[in-house]
């Protein structure tokens, strides 16, 4: 009698485990149109507080790869898991031009014999409803995650072990040239300016202009990044493989400093957010590798050389 006794305490628990939102979720969306092929691929990893979740969201959408520390709110009694404010790209992006649509979170726990789901959608203000429409999902929980006595210390692990996708050097950006010019992202550079700016290296150069090339440094894991110049966004949401991000950057001859700096959109499945900036004067090039995290963002100064250091460098070169 002790063992079905044993059983049933057993099932009782992980039937008591299984009502929270706690664990990680994964699936897909769609956007609640009559006709769409817009398709985000959506992993959810939550822990839950009493009244609370925290955790991360990331999300895979055409070539965007987006991860995202979330925190919101679990009523046990309606089982509702709520998260406001999170930065979705637009469905109707075009690829490598994102744009976001500030959306909450809004999902309803069930629970079955057979398994445990999250349904609910992304919903944007009323005011955008029309331009941001709502977006569907069904979130599969994976029971193996469970067994995590902590799922947000696990988090690299859940990702490296049950990650329903991993970004492929297929699905990253393909060599590009951004021209850069003031772009609009509220979300990323309200972040910007919340973040430590750390100067990583100064350079000299000899140039009006510069080139610069971004790629991933080390193994490629989905590591994406956003460029601000002189504190002005000129790109977000870059994902970084072994094919280069490229920039051509005129520097403001009317300030004696110009900064590039590098902010992360996320850590990758394998933290921090690194880099290998690659820049180039025309006549020298310049390696640095750069490291950024959710609250600090790398930065180059770059000066130009004196008037009189070129002269002389170039009668160097003539002689």
């Amino acid at each position: 009698m002790k063992k079905p006794l044993l059983l049933v305490g057993v099932l009782f628990s992980l039937q008591l485990f299984s009502q929270s939102p706690s664990g990680y979720w994964y699936g897909s969306a769609n956007v609640k149109l009559k006709s769409t092929y817009s398709n985000y691929m959506i992993e959810l990893i939550l822990e839950q507080d009493k009244n609370n979740v925290k955790g991360v969201l990331n999300y895979f959408f055409k070539n965007t790869y987006r991860s995202i520390p979330v925190r919101g709110t679990y009523n046990s009694n309606t089982r509702l898991v709520y998260i406001s404010n999170i930065p979705v790209s637009y469905y109707g992006s075009f690829y490598n031009r994102d744009v976001d649509c500030a959306m909450n979170l809004a999902a309803t726990l069930r629970v079955s014999q057979l398994t445990s789901v999250l349904k609910g959608s992304f919903l944007s203000k009323p005011q955008y409803k029309y331009t941001c429409p709502e977006i569907l999902f069904t979130l599969e929980l994976n029971t193996d995650s469970l067994k995590k006595d902590s799922i947000i210390t696990a988090i690299k692990t859940l990702k490296e072990t049950f990650q329903v996708w991993r970004p492929a050097e297929a699905d990253t950006v393909a060599a590009v040239t951004i021209q850069p010019r003031n772009v609009i992202n509220y979300v990323v550079s309200n972040q910007y300016k919340q973040r430590e700016k750390v100067v990583a290296q100064e350079l000299i150069i000899e140039g009006d202009s510069i080139n610069v090339d971004f790629y991933d440094n080390g193994e490629v894991d989905g590591d994406s990044i956003s460029v601000f110049l002189n504190d002005k966004l000129i790109a977000f949401n870059r994902i970084l493989s072994t094919r280069s991000v490229h920039f051509d950057i005129p520097l403001d001859s009317t300030k004696e400093v110009n900064e590039i700096t590098m902010f992360a959109d996320n850590l990758g499945s394998i933290p921090p957010n690194t880099a290998l900036m690659i820049i180039d004067d025309g006549k020298k090039r310049h390696e640095v590798r750069l490291t950024s995290n959710l609250e600090k963002s790398a930065t180059i100064r770059i000066k130009k050389a004196p008037a009189n250091r070129k002269s002389n460098v170039n009668n160097s070169r003539k002689s």
